[in-house]
């Protein structure tokens, strides 16, 4: 939900905000990333930040505390319902994956701290004293065990930490910091608000669409069929072809759309692994990671709510470039491993930076899904 509007769209905050427009809070300097990866792929001009999302993962199997979403539109002519001028980015740090398994047991951390090798060392010798107090009746065999994992962790670590010295991929810089970042004259900025978050409680006691109009039409028939003047059979009639329209219409974007009535300030709807509100029934296919090649699913969507905050409180010329975006939905399918492979993407100073998967819905989705078919 929108909460309140920053005093300056241009103001720094920090990874772990969530907000719409203003400038990404990159936690090293944006001059280490590529001149291109901020580009729009299709006029090749500098693309708007829409969406910074702070998004931690925490699973049975994984957990990653230091993980965040960046979504970008382009807001030249023609370009805001092209697929090719939305780019989503998945931004994580490298040390902060942890897989968990039933068979290797791990102590969870503190939410404000990040493993390392010692944390790691010291949970393994806590484990030891944990099983007994008795030193002396410490397993030998598993303690030599665990130094020799010990000893090809840190092993595995430095040649790690060689590989990316020698490849140049890694920039050792400071991680930026609210107040010591440069100003960034080149990207277009949209007005920032910061976003609070509210769990979403499905109304229960709505039924489905069909039923709704099924109902209201046999009221009105009712109504209709008591009454003796004309006034009432004249009336009966619209609300008859009006019933028969909504049979019709398309059942996905009725859900959809009762879904914005409902939430009317909702900016963006978010479940990791979840379902996405589809606004058509025609969803482009979704490309495997391009890092592990493994699956991606959905993850977050904006929604059309964005669009007319920003319209809002824009000037009257960034006004007429948000006209561009003309969208129903934006749907983000991230990497279900959330996989962070060095060799294959953006690294700079023990974060990596992977490109995701957008999905653009819009009112000519459907046209242009049905065109496609005969290409």
């Amino acid at each position: 939900m929108a909460g309140p509007w920053a005093d300056d769209s241009r103001e720094a905050a920090d990874h772990y905000t969530t907000k719409i427009g203003g400038l990404p809070d990159w936690p090293f300097p944006r001059e280490s990333l590529p001149p291109d990866l901020l580009k729009c792929l299709k006029c090749g001009g500098h693309l708007c930040l829409v969406a910074q999302v702070y998004a931690p993962v925490s699973t049975g199997s994984l957990k990653i505390e230091e993980r965040f979403l960046l979504i970008f539109g382009c807001i030249m002519p023609g370009c805001g319902t092209s697929p090719d001028s939305w780019r989503a980015f998945r931004v994580q740090r490298l040390d902060d994956v942890r897989e968990v398994s039933e068979s290797t047991p791990v102590k969870t951390l503190p939410s404000n701290t990040t493993p390392s090798i010692s944390d790691s060392k010291a949970s393994w010798f806590d484990g030891f004293d944990d099983d007994d107090d008795d030193d002396e009746d410490m397993d030998l065999e598993a303690l030599g065990r665990a130094l020799l994992e010990a000893g090809t962790s840190l092993n595995s670590v430095s040649k790690k930490e060689c590989r990316n010295k020698r490849s140049g991929t890694v920039q050792n810089y400071l991680p930026s910091t609210p107040g010591t970042r440069l100003v960034d004259k080149e990207s277009p900025v949209a007005p920032c608000f910061y976003m609070y978050t509210q769990e979403h409680k499905p109304a229960n006691a709505v039924v489905s669409l069909s039923s709704n109009y099924s109902s209201l039409s046999i009221k009105e028939k009712q109504n209709a069929d008591g009454g003796d003047d004309d006034s009432d059979k004249e009336t009966w009639a619209p609300e008859a072809y009006e019933y028969d329209a909504a049979l019709n219409a398309d059942r996905t974007y009725l859900k959809f759309k009762k879904q914005l009535d409902a939430n009317p300030e909702q900016c963006f709807r978010y479940s990791y692994g979840g379902k996405a509100l589809v606004a058509t029934q025609e969803v482009a296919d979704v490309s495997g990671c391009k890092l592990c090649c493994g699956s991606r699913f959905y993850e977050m969507q904006l929604m059309p709510t964005v669009i007319y905050f920003l319209q809002e409180a824009a000037d009257d010329q960034l006004r007429h470039a948000l006209e561009n975006w003309d969208w129903l939905t934006l749907l983000v399918y991230t990497c279900a491993k959330s996989c962070s492979n060095s060799n294959s993407c953006v690294v700079v100073n023990g974060w990596i930076v992977a490109e995701e998967s957008v999905v653009l819905q819009s009112e000519n989705t459907k046209v242009i899904s049905q065109l496609s078919q005969f290409q």
